[in-house]
């Protein structure tokens, strides 16, 4: 009598199982997940050495208590300019933040379609475009504000010009991307029926792009907001020009004063760029007049498609709701970059004047030194490089409760996720310089401050997309593993966590990209890195230094932006 064996050739795809059963085999992990996991590892291990060697751990906080004490005792109560002083702080920094986000804007779209597929067929065109996106996300703002404000002085032009070009990098590319996913049926219409390349852009286009230009817009608008306030400390004016001037002084309670004012006004500016988007983007129904359209009535054409000969018929849209809502934004828009125009003060002839000594000016950035600090200049890159690893990672774990908590789908409660939500959002406006100030004072001058900074500025970020991926997930696969007997921790690791994971991944590297970034601009306050270092040589006039650590900075950025590039397109 023979007894049978079960065995599994290379190729089945299953192995023996209890009872004789075949089971599938586990999937193999091709190489390129092997070596995402890989990267993922070292990063994570370089982190981990960068919090270690910050030395980021509870004793450098108890360490810094007796400052925090003395901090506050000195900062509270906050003491304020008159209601006057403070309005026209408020307006000259609304009107150079809405004049650099137009700026961004007005440059941002044309570049954008150079740089899209299906819009410029020439390859070298596309390339030059998308290159010069990447490097105007990668060069701080505050080196070109300081640029500028050396060409055409001080005043709110520099900081107009830095924040407008700081912002081609984000919506430049955003808009790129957005416009290579359009639908091409509109425009293939168009082309169809004889219209040229601009007529396609205008009537193809541009409509579809609209709800990603007023969402990138607003967005923009509000870090635009947040990041005026490091320009300040470089001779922009605003309110950050004045709370730089009340630190400098050690006058705690004015500069922190202002600081409130100023976090009050990140937190309206969130609240309304919400409201302006939902009604801007909310509605999608054309068809039904509003209770405004009885002004429009007789301009409205005929509901019967049957004319008679000779007729004519309306080419131009109806006006509709939506149609008078859309012209009312469009006008109210107008208004306020006239009344913004005026408010900056700007003069022709400080245009003319600055972009004519700004040649001038860029000749004394060459050609790079190292001004006999090489090595130390290497050695604070590094350092910035640890700054964004460590707030990367500390920001993270210190995210994980708050997007549990504000996933209506986690959280114990709605009540509970709408209080964590509103936590994020506050945590969001507040600006990383302000932050960063508080932990110098704290911590003493050095990178553990900018690094801690950073950390508390990644928690809005990494909650928010925690919350958003967990209210995502697809319940089935949970359903599945609760109906096998798993508990609700099981359920968490086995079925939840797996499908957040890549998302979160390719989100941890864009937000290692942003911190290596954010760590540079730190460097004005003291907060240690490469940014510390530029601050002080271009005091010092020595401009070619600042262009070797420019050169440095613009080198890792471009590396940390292909490495984040790298990690979303291959979770996706």
């Amino acid at each position: 009598m023979s007894t049978a064996t079960s065995t599994t050739s290379p190729g089945s795809g299953h192995r023996p199982g209890p009872g004789g059963d075949d089971l599938p085999l586990r999937p193999r992990t091709d190489t390129s997940t092997r070596l995402l996991t890989l990267t993922l590892l070292v990063v994570l291990g370089a982190a981990c050495w960068s919090v270690q060697a910050l030395h980021i751990n509870i004793a450098t906080l108890i360490d810094g208590w007796d400052n925090t004490v003395d901090f506050l005792s000195r900062t509270f109560p906050f003491t304020l300019p008159g209601p006057g002083e403070i309005w026209d702080m408020v307006a000259q920094t609304l009107a150079i933040v809405a004049l650099a986000t137009v700026l961004g804007l007005i440059v941002s779209v044309p570049l954008a379609f150079l740089a899209a597929k299906n819009t410029c067929g020439n390859r070298s065109v596309r390339t030059a475009a998308r290159v010069l996106i990447v490097l105007e996300r990668a060069v701080p703002d505050f080196i070109v504000a300081t640029f500028f404000v050396r060409a055409v002085g001080l005043g709110a032009l520099p900081g107009i010009i830095a924040l407008g070009l700081g912002s081609v990098g984000m919506m430049g590319k955003l808009f790129a991307d957005a416009i290579e996913e359009i639908d091409p049926g509109p425009r293939e219409a168009l082309r169809a029926a004889g219209a040229g390349q601009v007529q396609q852009i205008v009537g193809g286009i541009l409509p579809q792009l609209r709800p990603q230009i007023v969402a990138t817009t607003l967005h923009a608008f509000d870090i635009n907001l947040r990041g005026s306030v490091i320009l300040g400390f470089v001779g922009v004016s605003g309110i950050g020009m004045h709370i730089s001037a009340a630190l400098e002084t050690m006058n705690y309670r004015l500069g922190m004063g202002l600081s409130a004012v100023l976090l009050v006004l990140c937190l309206l500016a969130e609240l309304v760029s919400g409201l302006i988007r939902k009604q801007m983007l909310g509605g999608t129904d054309t068809s039904r007049p509003s209770r405004w359209s009885s002004v429009f009535r007789a301009h409205l054409p005929s509901p019967s498609w049957i004319r008679s000969e000779g007729s004519t018929a309306r080419v131009s849209p109806p006006w509709t709701g939506r149609r008078i809502r859309t012209t009312g934004w469009n006008v109210l828009i107008v208004v306020a970059v006239i009344v913004s125009l005026l408010a900056a003060d700007i003069s022709v002839r400080q245009l003319s004047s600055g972009l004519a000594n700004a040649i001038e000016t860029l000749a004394l950035y060459v050609p790079p030194s190292t001004g006999g600090i090489g090595e130390k200049l290497l050695a604070t890159m590094l350092e910035t490089i640890q700054m964004g690893l460590a707030g990367t990672l500390v920001g993270l774990v210190l995210a994980i409760p708050f997007g549990l908590l504000s996933a209506r789908n986690v959280s114990p409660g709605p009540r509970v996720a709408a209080t964590f939500r509103a936590c994020v959002v506050a945590i969001r406006a507040i600006p990383g310089i302000i932050i960063g100030i508080c932990f110098v004072v704290i911590t003493g001058l050095g990178a553990t401050a900018g690094a801690l900074a950073l950390s508390i500025g990644a928690i809005g970020f990494f909650a928010k997309v925690i919350a958003d991926s967990l209210e995502e997930v697809d319940v089935r696969v949970q359903d599945a593993v609760r109906a096998s007997g798993a508990g609700d921790v099981q359920v968490f690791f086995a079925a939840t966590l797996r499908q957040v994971a890549p998302a979160l991944a390719a989100h941890t590297m864009h937000q290692l990209d942003t911190n290596l970034r954010a760590a540079t601009g730190l460097g004005v306050i003291g907060a240690g890195g490469i940014g510390f270092y530029m601050t002080n040589a271009s005091r010092v006039l020595e401009f070619g230094v600042v262009t070797t650590c420019l050169i440095l900075v613009v080198a890792t950025v471009l590396l940390s932006e292909a490495l984040a590039l790298w990690t979303r397109k291959k979770v996706q």
